[in-house]
């Protein structure tokens, strides 16, 4: 998809082309502007790829086509350096403290570990609801039953970029991957380290989007 720039924009990118590297002050100058005013079109036009930014040095014209800056962006990205600290609950926790942890935490998912802490199950909000329709009392009704088991369950290495990580869960249509990695004392068995969410890709976005300081 190609961007459609701005008057401002294409006054920006000529001034970059013809001075740069130059410092974002200094483009405001240039134009007769804040600072302020130039970040939105400094940061569309560096995500986009028209513009690099190196700290203390300034703006520079990239030459490259957009989608190949933002893909190369995005394929750096390593789930490692993105997950969040799993919620968990063990295998022998009912579904009434399920829910109860689901609350208190805020969360969409819990991950379930057996006795020896590796990860048994995965449950989710649409678990526990189906369970919490049935007559029977859940304080009686072990996460166990109504989870879903190993090796059932779609996971993500901390090796992996973002970007699958992602795909994962637009593909299988789920709110949450856990983060696994082999147990050095079973390999079958997966030893839960974190924990990837909708809301771990749109921070990843939101700043993969944030502007340089330049």
């Amino acid at each position: 998809m190609v961007i459609e720039l701005t008057k401002r924009q294409e006054q920006i990118l000529q001034i970059v082309k013809d001075e740069g590297p130059i410092t974002g002050e200094h483009i405001a100058e240039k134009l007769s502007l804040t600072r302020a005013t130039l970040r939105p079109d400094l940061s569309i036009l560096t995500m986009s790829g028209y513009l690099e930014a190196r700290p203390r040095v300034g703006y520079f014209y990239s030459g490259r086509p957009a989608s190949s800056v933002i893909s190369e962006r995005l394929h750096k990205l390593l789930v490692n350096d993105y997950k969040a600290v799993p919620i968990v609950v063990s295998e022998s926790a009912s579904a009434y403290d399920a829910i109860v942890t689901l609350f208190l935490e805020d969360v969409g998912t819990l991950f379930v570990v057996n006795q020896k802490g590796y990860l048994a199950g995965v449950i989710s909000r649409k678990d526990l609801l189906r369970a919490s329709l049935g007559n029977k009392t859940l304080e009686d009704v072990p996460v166990s039953i109504i989870m879903s088991r190993m090796p059932n369950i779609i996971t993500c290495a901390p090796e992996e970029t973002l970007y699958a990580a992602a795909k994962k869960l637009i593909d299988f249509q789920i709110d949450s991957l856990p983060v696994v990695r082999p147990s050095e004392d079973d390999s079958k068995q997966m030893e839960l380290i974190g924990r990837v969410t909708k809301t771990t890709i749109a921070k990843a976005f939101v700043e993969l989007g944030s502007e340089p300081k330049v």
